[in-house]
């Protein structure tokens, strides 16, 4: 299968079905970051993933690496540590704050580039790109933020400064998605650490058979607006 040169005047991608095996389902290059392209992809089943100067690449691995947020698997020691927990937790709070840490808690470097945090902030102005952040106090300590698609939340980048705290914003995230009608948690690619939190491998097919699915479940319409989260009994 051949590697799909996008056009800036046309935001149609190939079938996700199109993209290699390897590496992780590369599907496409170029195009544009537009909020238009973004959610055209994300509703396919379709995701950005580069590095600082290379063309956009998009992305449909096969399996893909999913949540069920019920699922959620959490360890004794971060039991003990959320019984006395200094952490609070809010959504939509600093949208802006959670993506630049996400931008630089990266040892390894980062693809999420001042052209991709412009973009997403500009999807979370309208309403589609979200933010779970975690303060002890004053101080922003952890984080996360995704794309909403219904009843379905692509998760895209996390970040940590603190003891759990990454942990903390996925685990109390989840509680809050599922109670609220939220079915599942899209982790893209299989790491070793969203598979210690219970994520699994499916296959791509039925990953796009639940998006399709999923996307027609609305959430609240309260859910989005920015609040503090509390882990429910």
């Amino acid at each position: 299968m051949r590697l799909v040169q996008l056009s800036r005047h046309s935001i149609a991608f190939p079938s996700p079905e199109a993209a290699l095996r390897e590496p992780n389902g590369l599907l496409a290059l170029g195009g544009d970051l537009s909020p238009a392209r973004l959610l055209v992809a994300y509703q396919r089943g379709i995701f950005p993933w580069f590095s600082p100067g290379d063309p956009i690449l998009w992305w449909s691995p096969d399996p893909r690496a999913v949540l069920w947020p019920e699922r959620f698997h959490i360890s004794r020691s971060m039991k003990r540590f959320h019984k006395t927990s200094p952490y609070q937790v809010t959504l939509n709070h600093a949208f802006d704050q959670v993506i630049d840490g996400c931008s630089r808690e990266r040892d390894e470097g980062t693809w999420i580039t001042p052209d991709v945090v412009q973009a997403y902030q500009r999807l979370h102005e309208l309403g589609h790109a979200h933010s779970i952040e975690v303060w002890h106090g004053k101080e922003l300590v952890g984080g996360m933020y995704g794309v909403s698609q219904g009843g379905l939340f692509c998760g895209e980048s996390m970040f940590s400064r603190r003891e759990n705290a990454s942990k903390t914003a996925l685990l109390v995230f989840c509680a809050e998605f599922v109670h609220h009608g939220g079915k599942l948690l899209d982790c893209q690619v299989l790491n070793n650490h969203t598979a210690s939190l219970g994520a699994v491998e499916i296959p791509r097919r039925d990953y796009l058979l639940q998006l399709a699915e999923l996307r027609k479940v609305p959430m609240p319409s309260h859910f989005w607006v920015p609040r503090s989260l509390f882990l429910l009994p």
